[in-house]
C-alpha cells in the first residue's frame, strides 16, 4: 500500500496526492484502518510504502502513531541477530506489516546522542529516479532533505536506495531495495534482461507508472513479471485490460497477494532472459488447445434498447514473453445472449508457459464501431485444469458478472504428450479406462 505524506494543519500529517485536489485524508486515521483490515484476506505480510514530503517534526507524528497504533502487528527489528544473506519469506512474516522508505545509515550522515537527524538525497523514489539521469554521483549540489530517526529506525527489510547500476547493487545487502519508471524497467529488461532478473532473485524491485500517464492510464506488468519485478504498482482506479491480469497474476493462494515465482527466476545466477526464449532456462514447448464451445446467459450491453440482444464474439489472449504473446477469437454469434454456441478451437504454442496468463473475452459485436466489452476472466496457465470446465465471467471493474459463464474444453500437450485430465488420472489410479 503506497501513502503519500505531506504536512496537515495542527502538527497532523496527511495523506493525499500531492499538488492536486484530491481530498485529504489524516495519516492517523489511515494507519487506524490499516491495522484494522490488514489481515482481514489474508495472514501474509502487508507493506506500507511511504512517499514522504513531511517535515521533520511531522515524520516524527508519523513514526508514533506506527507505533502506537499497529502495536505488536509493525515489524520495527529483524527476525535475527545474523547477518542477513535473503530477505525472510512471507511465511516467515505472516501478520506482519513493514514500513519501506528511506532509513539512515552511518555512509548518509550519523545520527549524534541527542538523535539530531540526518540527510539523504531526494524526497521521493520518483524524484531519484530523475534526478539519477542528470546529476553526477556525489554531485553535492544535489536536493537535500532530512528523515527523522524515529520514522528511519522502522524501516527494516524494505530500505529504499537509488538504482546504481546492476554491479553496484549485488553488493548491496538484499534489505535494500529501488524504486523503477515504467520506462526505465522496460530499458533495463530490452538490454539487460539476464542481469535484471539475477538482480530481482536476491532484492526487491518496485515498478511505478510514468509520471506522463495523467489520465491515470497503466502500462503492461506482464513485461515487468516476465524478468521477475515483485512490486508492480498500477492504478486500481483505473478498469482494464492491464488490471485483468494483475487480478488474474495474484488468483492462486486464495488471492493473498503472494504468488511463487518459477525457480528460473529465483536464482543468483539465473540465465534465463525474457528477451531471448529460444531453449534455455524456462523453456518447455507446450501445445494449449482450447474449444469455446457455448456460453450462457450473456447480459445485454445496450439496456436502455428493450430489443438489444448481444452479437457475442470470444477471444483468447496469451500474456507471456514476447514470443508466447498471441491472441486468436470465435465467430460472432448474431442476437444470442442466453445461449449462443460456438464450437470453435484456438490453438496456441507456448515456450514458456510458467509466466503465461489466459485471458477470455467476450465483446458484442458491432458493425459500424469498436466492439462492446461483455465479460472477462484471466487466469494463470499452470492454473488452468484439463477437460471441460465452466468460466465465471467478470465485469470491467473485475465484480462477478454471474450468472454469465463460458462452456469451454482445456487440452495441454507437452513435447506432443497430451496432459491429462483430473478425472483421467483418477481413473487411472483406480485402474479404470476413462
Amino acid at each position: 500500500v503506497e501513502l503519500d505524506c505531506w504536512d496537515g494543519d495542527k502538527g497532523e500529517p496527511v495523506i493525499y496526492h500531492g499538488h492536486t485536489l484530491t481530498s485529504k485524508v489524516p495519516f492517523k486515521e489511515v494507519i487506524e484502518t490499516i491495522s484494522q483490515y490488514a489481515f482481514k484476506a489474508s495472514p501474509y505480510p502487508l507493506i506500507l510504502s511511504l512517499e514522504n514530503h513531511c517535515s521533520v517534526e511531522q515524520q516524527a507524528v508519523m513514526a508514533k502513531y506506527l507505533c502506537t497504533i499497529l502495536g505488536k502487528k509493525l515489524l520495527s527489528t529483524p527476525l535475527s541477530d545474523l547477518l542477513l544473506e535473503e530477505l525472510p519469506s512471507p511465511e516467515e512474516l505472516k501478520g506482519r506489516i513493514l514500513v519501506k522508505g528511506k532509513k539512515v545509515t552511518p555512509h548518509l550522515g550519523q545520527l549524534g546522542k541527542n538523535g539530531s537527524c540526518a540527510s539523504f538525497s531526494s524526497n521521493t523514489e520518483e524524484d531519484q529516479a530523475s534526478s539519477n539521469k542528470n546529476t553526477p554521483r556525489g554531485d553535492p549540489t544535489r536536493v537535500s532533505s532530512k528523515v527523522s530517526p524515529e520514522l528511519s529506525a522502522l524501516v527494516v527489510y524494505c530500505r529504499s536506495v537509488p538504482f546504481r547500476g546492476f554491479e553496484n547493487a549485488r553488493k548491496l545487502p538484499p534489505e535494500e531495495m529501488s524504486s523503477f519508471s515504467e520506462c526505465e524497467a522496460v530499458k533495463l529488461i530490452k538490454d539487460s534482461g539476464k542481469l535484471f532478473v539475477r538482480h530481482n532473485s536476491r532484492q526487491l524491485s518496485r515498478i511505478y507508472p510514468s509520471g506522463q500517464r495523467l489520465q491515470s492510464s497503466n502500462y503492461d506488468p506482464q513485461e515487468m513479471w516476465n524478468c521477475g519485478c515483485q512490486m508492480v504498482a498500477l492504478n486500481f482506479q483505473t478498469p482494464g485490460e492491464q488490471m485483468d491480469l494483475n487480478q488474474g497474476r495474484f488468483l492462486p493462494n486464495g488471492r493473498c497477494g503472494y504468488v511463487l515465482k518459477p525457480s528460473f527466476l529465483c536464482s543468483s545466477t539465473s540465465n534465463f532472459n525474457p528477451e531471448n526464449t529460444g531453449g534455455g532456462p524456462g523453456h518447455t514447448p507446450t501445445q494449449l488447445t482450447i474449444r469455446i464451445i457455448s456460453a450462457q446467459q450473456l447480459p445485454k450491453i445496450n439496456t436502455e434498447k428493450a430489443s438489444s440482444i448481444v452479437d457475442p464474439q470470444v477471444w483468447v489472449e496469451i500474456h507471456g514473453v514476447a514470443i508466447d504473446s498471441a491472441k486468436n477469437k470465435t465467430h460472432r454469434i448474431d442476437n444470442n445472449g442466453f445461449n449462443p454456441r460456438w464450437d470453435c478451437t484456438l490453438s496456441f504454442q507456448l515456450q514458456v508457459p510458467e509466466l503465461a496468463l489466459v485471458r477470455f473475452v467476450v465483446e458484442d459485436h458491432d458493425h459500424t464501431a469498436k466492439n462492446d466489452f461483455v465479460g472477462q476472466f484471466t487466469v494463470p496457465f499452470t492454473s488452468l485444469r484439463t477437460g471441460y470446465r465452466h468460466v465465471h465471467l467478470l465485469k470491467a471493474d473485475g465484480s462477478s458478472l454471474s450468472p454469465a459463464t463460458l462452456f469451454i474444453h482445456v487440452k495441454v500437450s507437452r513435447r506432443g504428450v497430451p496432459v491429462k485430465s483430473v478425472s483421467e488420472r483418477i481413473a487411472m489410479a483406480k485402474g479404470k479406462k476413462v
